[in-house]
């Protein structure tokens, strides 16, 4: 498949390039220090992702630990009570620890381990991806700092305790609005002082190079299985494959199995209150191009130029900027990336546990809603929804604030 002189047959072979760039977006805009580290987990990357010991290590702890493949469940209540679209999730939820992020923690710790790292540092909104990583440092026996915004540690205190008793050390941040930014700023900034003894495990596809590459291609097992499955269960390919994006590890993990086929991508971002700056996290929609984090990709803006206060109902979306690989395809047309509001997404989380018996997270909920109005435009066809986690995490927050619908 070509699109907008891109070839998507050999697009993982071209993108990211050697200084890790997808057209525009991505680089390392760090210190020189920072650069030299970035450099060698670089190097210790490609060094083991071609080595068939790390693959078929990795490929066990999958199996035999992770649980993977997650399957796809046909949701045939849901399905019919919109029409003749029908619609299917792919279960990451049923991943060990309730979401993607375990996908790359454990590529990331086993990396670490590879490089004689003796702690892993990480940021984490929803938590999910701190506990991911507190997960995946118990099982190698690593050192685990995780640095969480204290709005998110009051809105994810089952996660938050999760981390705790698995050993993680969690880092209240309060500086700012105290959500996911913050986390990572001040993530950074430690692991600025300690990458000599520890490596940074960032939890999307974002950050400087190599880290929004080596997320993805950690998280590429979801959209392989999922391809796979689907043509097994269906005998085709869907029509559409619609995916929530904060970072956009779950939707890069997804999406990559689909590029070069003939199916219809969704980016879903949150609308969260409204389209006014700080009701909202969709930097795709409304952003412009930018430098945070030490990479360039499209980014929320205040009037000078800074990142923009940032708002949404699920801890995992908001970020004011996308990894600078959404922003490529973005850019390139090859994904459509649409918003969905607050109000939409607790629908569909209610929804999808009434019809189906699945509590989605509230991140999951986003791409769920959006699959529902989809089926409602399409009027036939199939849509594929990449259930990223489960909503234990969320439960007590959905019913203080939204109650029980």
């Amino acid at each position: 498949m070509k699109q907008n002189g891109i070839e998507f047959e050999t697009y993982f072979k071209n993108y990211p390039d050697s200084e890790g760039y997808y057209g525009k977006y991505g680089g390392a805009y760090i210190s020189p220090e920072l650069k030299r580290a970035m450099e060698e987990i670089t190097t210790a990357y490609f060094t083991i992702c071609k080595s068939s010991k790390f693959i078929s290590e990795l490929r066990r702890i999958r199996k035999e630990f992770q649980g993977r493949p997650t399957p796809i469940s046909y949701l045939e209540r849901l399905s019919n009570s919109l029409g003749n679209v029908q619609l299917y999730v792919k279960r990451e939820d049923l991943n060990h620890t309730g979401a993607h992020k375990l996908n790359h923690c454990m590529g990331e710790a086993l990396l670490a381990k590879f490089m004689g790292k003796k702690k892993v540092i990480a940021e984490t909104g929803a938590g999910q991806h701190g506990v991911a990583l507190a997960t995946a440092a118990a099982y190698f026996g690593l050192e685990c700092d995780i640095y969480m915004g204290s709005v998110d540690i009051k809105k994810q205190a089952p996660n938050v305790a999760r981390m705790k008793i698995l050993g993680a050390n969690v880092v209240e941040v309060t500086h700012g609005l105290a959500t996911l930014k913050e986390a990572v700023d001040a993530a950074f900034e430690a692991y600025a002082k300690e990458y000599n003894d520890a490596i940074y495990c960032i939890g999307s596809v974002l950050g400087p190079h190599p880290f929004p590459m080596m997320v993805r291609d950690f998280q590429s097992v979801v959209g392989i299985e999922a391809r796979a499955q689907f043509v097994e269960m269906t005998g085709e390919l869907p029509d559409a494959v619609v995916a929530c994006v904060g970072g956009g590890s779950n939707a890069m993990g997804i999406f990559s199995g689909f590029l070069n086929d003939p199916v219809d991508i969704y980016g879903v971002e949150p609308l969260g209150r409204g389209e006014k700056l700080g009701d909202h996290a969709a930097s795709l929609k409304y952003g412009t191009e930018g430098i945070m984090h030490g990479f360039n990709s499209i980014m929320l803006k205040d009037e000078n130029g800074e990142p923009a206060p940032v708002y949404s109902v699920a801890s995992g979306l908001d970020y004011p900027s996308s990894g600078p690989e959404h922003a490529f395809l973005h850019d390139i047309g090859r994904v459509k990336y649409d918003v969905i509001n607050d109000e939409e997404t607790i629908d569909a989380f209610f929804r999808l546990s009434r019809l189906e018996g699945i509590i989605p997270a509230i991140e999951s909920a986003h791409a769920v809603a959006y699959g529902i109005k989809l089926a409602k435009e399409m009027g036939k066809g199939s849509i594929l929804i990449n259930l990223s986690g489960r909503g234990d995490k969320d439960m007590d927050y959905v019913i203080e604030n939204f109650g029980i619908r």
